[in-house]
């Protein structure tokens, strides 16, 4: 697969705030939903998918390149918003990709609207209450501590930082902690009430889990898999908990396989 792929940013008005939305490729419309990190950047990851999709990756209000969070105080006013945000690109039908933060906003989605989303990859996915293996608390960790959380590889990571960050490069940092702390942090990472509700996804679905993430539990893979009908896990190994960032070749190439199957 060719990284290359040419793409667009453009502005966005979805109920009065303003969006970010990268898009590149063409086909079937696939909707991309960043983590807690990740946003204001087309990755290579998304190039490799958009060489057989319309891959459309929107930053999340409060993220990246999009306006603050207005009206939007938790994951359910975050579902609303792309309920808004593809009505208004008239997309009716939408296979969805989600990872950490994204993956239980693509869960939410797709329980929310069964015939909405076509197919659903959850990547490393939060979202769950699973008491005995809780996802680790990023509020706590260090800087160093966070990294190994999220990276098998700390030259990974290094690779998306820059070595002397900029005042700009840190308030938005700050700016992203808090709108992640607004959407999940009581209770944190999870919809107690979403495990029960899962019953609803009719799309068919991959789980997606590096083997080495020590922030959310692979049970927690496990157990999506187990509630949602017709769905299978894939665990990577030697990535932990951004495989499509530690290994983007081998992440797209599951996904494009799952979804042209």
């Amino acid at each position: 697969m060719q990284r290359t792929v040419d793409h667009t940013s453009e502005q966005l008005a979805v109920r009065g705030i303003q969006v970010n939305l990268f898009r590149g490729g063409s086909g079937r419309p696939l909707l991309f939903l960043h983590g807690a990190g990740g946003a204001g950047v087309w990755l290579p990851f998304h190039g490799l998918l958009a060489q057989r999709f319309d891959v459309l990756a929107p930053d999340h209000p409060g993220f990246g390149l999009s306006g603050e969070l207005e009206h939007i105080e938790s994951l359910d006013d975050l579902v609303y918003h792309y309920l808004a945000l593809l009505e208004q690109l008239g997309i009716d039908e939408v296979d969805v990709v989600g990872t950490s933060l994204g993956g239980w906003l693509a869960a939410e989605l797709a329980v929310h609207s069964p015939r909405l989303v076509r197919r659903l990859v959850l990547l490393n996915a939060v979202g769950l209450d699973i008491w005995e293996a809780p996802v680790k608390d990023l509020f706590g960790m260090s800087p160093e501590e966070t990294v190994a959380a999220l990276f098998a590889d700390p030259a990974t990571a290094a690779s998306l930082f820059p070595a002397e960050p900029d005042l700009d490069f840190i308030m938005g940092l700050y700016r992203e902690k808090i709108s992640f702390a607004r959407l999940a942090w009581n209770p944190y990472c999870c919809n107690p009430k979403l495990e029960s509700r899962l019953y609803r996804v009719t799309a068919k679905t991959l789980v997606v889990w590096g083997d080495e993430d020590f922030l959310v539990p692979v049970v927690h893979g496990e157990r999506y898999a187990e509630r949602i009908a017709d769905a299978r896990l894939v665990t990577m190994p030697g990535v932990a908990h951004a495989p499509f960032l530690e290994d983007a070749e081998a992440t797209a190439k599951l996904i494009v396989d799952f979804l042209e199957a």
